[in-house]
């Protein structure tokens, strides 16, 4: 019996559309302190279907990922996107989040940010929500790292505030 029952959920998944292959909808957010350059170097990483649902959703758009003709739309879309939905701030202070660029990765996009120039963080405060303009089951996992101290945390929909204390 568990045979069949198994055969058939994987005929299910097999005839659904592509975009119930993957159920769940995560996503993660790095921010690691470079102390050389004094600045986070931040690293988001979502599902390439999701990403681009949530961004034509936002935008009443039409882009997609793998064509040339929609890259410069994707990167002020994500920009965009980016100033909105994520924010940072270290020892309570707001810092400004540049946009560097995204890189299709498979079934996946990495998106490159880094923040102006900072102290040395104690208190790290953050604000992420992306992708919960899209789905209401959305999960980040957000890591934060400092002189080599790791920190993570998950933040599922509607949770988008966090903190992480790091000693000196």
């Amino acid at each position: 019996m568990k045979k069949i029952l198994f055969l058939f959920s994987l005929l299910i998944s097999l005839l659904s559309p592509a975009k119930d292959i993957h159920p769940y909808h995560l996503g993660s957010v790095e921010m690691g302190y470079n102390a050389k350059t004094k600045t986070f170097e931040i690293t988001a990483r979502f599902f390439l279907d999701d990403l681009e649902n949530a961004l034509n959703s936002k935008y009443s758009k039409s882009l997609h990922f793998g064509e040339e003709k929609s890259k410069a739309g994707i990167n002020e879309a994500l920009q965009n996107y980016f100033a909105e939905y994520f924010k940072l701030k270290n020892n309570n202070k707001s810092l400004k989040i540049n946009y560097i660029g995204f890189e299709e990765d498979k079934e996946g996009v990495n998106i490159y940010l880094e923040s102006e120039v900072t102290d040395k963080p104690k208190k790290v405060e953050t604000a992420v929500s992306l992708l919960y303009n899209q789905f209401n089951d959305q999960m980040n996992i957000v890591h934060i790292i400092v002189n080599g101290e790791r920190k993570s945390s998950k933040l599922n929909y509607p949770d988008r505030y966090l903190y992480q204390l790091f000693n000196d």
